[in-house]
């Protein structure tokens, strides 16, 4: 299953039913960053993040080892210092975090080749 957008708390009900049926789940878009922020403890700057969503996310990652499944979360980003055309673009990764004043907002290049070895070992794909 491929899950994204802005807020964990949106898709609680989908994130668990889903636990229950998928072997590989990538976590992209602005959850992502509300999912490393609360399991590696990295500034993600201005980033989204969704503090309802937090409370949930070590629950989830607790049925997700119990029932075998791997959770893909993105290990480098494309930031910006604004949304939208005209930011100045930086990267960030899961060691350095988001530079400060900046907000990531899309994957990078490794986390790119990481997506695509999950999906190429896929049988179905659930995106939502």
């Amino acid at each position: 299953a491929i899950l994204g957008g802005a807020k964990v708390s949106d898709k609680i009900q989908l994130i668990k039913n889903m636990l229950d049926k998928v072997d590989i789940m990538i976590v992209g878009g602005g959850m992502a960053f509300t999912f490393l922020k609360v399991l590696n403890g990295i500034d993600i700057g201005k980033s989204l993040y969704d503090e309802e969503g937090a409370k949930i996310v070590p629950e989830i990652m607790e049925k997700a080892k119990a029932k075998g499944v791997e959770i893909v979360l993105p290990v480098d980003f494309v930031c910006s210092s604004e949304f939208g055309e005209g930011g100045e673009i930086k990267p960030g990764d899961v060691t350095s975090g988001v530079p400060e004043g900046f907000m990531g907002l899309d994957c990078g290049p490794k986390s790119i080749e990481q997506n695509a070895a999950a999906i190429a070992k896929s049988k179905t794909i659930i995106w939502n």
